[in-house]
């Protein structure tokens, strides 16, 4: 099994696999490689782990039935690829499209030259031999969540790569730029939509809590929701002066919203430490029952990153206690932050 993250976070992704009792055989830059025999741990009482593979926080895409294959050249790479896959789909009926992805850590220089000839040879050879499947393969990853069939391969090296027929998408991914976003966490919350299953709608309300320069109110406002931004300092860009975002200049940490009222969303990106975040803003509006859903991030680069993460994901934590079924992923916008999202309970 390989597991794709962001650069650089592999330790990261590592150190909560094997939290979760998963034996990690080797990391690069990007990724992780588990042992056939990985599982799950049982937690202190002796119940097992909560957390399901595809909940994974720091996890990009995991190969689940991930084939080794080495070659010396292109040619002997495209065709031990082309075999594995052969032997893959033996049996089966491909009738529709299916991604057929080629990935490499992009820190090693030269490599994607060299896995961009593997792919133009290996289709080569999947032409002559499955002439009608090849012309149904499509080059993106799938944009839903969960498990899907293709045939992903994952480059290490220049000799090695890994390729599944299985394919786990957890959620983070690039997204498209707005010239006119105040600035790139504007990126974060486009990709937190993906990952709560649902966006903002036209006549919905939002609240966002540290909006300044505005890059989550103008997400939310350019999609037609009601914005009510919250920050001392000033709007920017498609933000300022938006006819769907009002601006008070107010300390989030101070702000209560009128009796019965009830935001459909919460947005929260804020520069502050995540413990006092979340005890004294996310804890508020989630038990108050201030807002239905939320966004959150939350910054980990001063504390421990897994334990912060354990204590998030706690049975006792205030996400499980009143947004049951919220999710925590380490995006691909993301840098040293979590996003949380979820939709609290009646």
């Amino acid at each position: 099994m390989i597991v794709t993250c962001q650069a650089g976070f592999q330790d990261l992704l590592a150190g909560e696999l094997a939290a979760l009792g998963h034996a990690v055989a080797e990391e690069g830059p990007g990724w992780v490689r588990l042992e056939p025999a990985g599982r799950a741990a049982p937690a202190a009482d002796g119940t097992p782990t909560p957390v399901a593979a595809g909940d994974w926080a720091f996890a990009h895409v995991t190969l689940t039935d991930a084939r080794e294959i080495k070659g010396s050249s292109v040619n002997a790479l495209a065709q031990g690829l082309v075999e594995a896959m052969l032997a893959a789909v033996r049996g089966e009926r491909i009738e529709s499209a299916w991604p057929c992805v080629f990935h490499c850590p992009a820190e090693i220089v030269g490599l994607g030259r060299r896995v961009a000839s593997v792919e133009r040879a290996f289709h080569e050879l999947l032409r002559k031999r499955l002439s009608r499947v090849s012309k149904l393969a499509v080059s993106d990853l799938p944009r839903a969540l969960g498990e899907h069939r293709g045939w992903m391969v994952y480059f290490v090296d220049f000799d090695r790569a890994f390729a599944a027929r299985t394919l786990q998408i957890h959620g983070p991914r690039r997204m498209a730029d707005d010239d006119r976003a105040p600035s790139r966490s504007y990126l974060k919350v486009e990709e937190a939509y993906v990952l709560a299953g649902r966006e903002p709608q036209p006549g919905e309300t939002v609240v966002d809590l540290g909006a300044a320069p505005g890059g989550w109110s103008y997400s939310a406002a350019k999609r037609g929701a009601q914005v009510l931004a919250l920050d001392n300092g000033p709007l920017k860009g498609g933000a300022l002066g938006h006819p769907q975002i009002e601006h008070r200049r107010v300390d989030a940490f101070g702000f209560q919203p009128e009796p019965g009222q009830c935001f459909d969303w919460l947005f929260c990106d804020l520069v502050e430490d995540p413990h006092h975040v979340l005890s004294n803003l996310v804890e508020p509006w989630l038990s108050r029952h201030w807002c239905r859903r939320f966004i959150v991030n939350l910054k980990f680069g001063r504390v421990a990153p897994q334990a912060f993460l354990a204590e998030v994901r706690s049975p006792q934590g205030v996400f499980a206690r009143y947004a049951p079924g919220f999710r925590v992923s380490h995006l691909y916008h993301d840098r040293e932050e979590l996003t949380v999202v979820g939709e609290v309970k009646p």
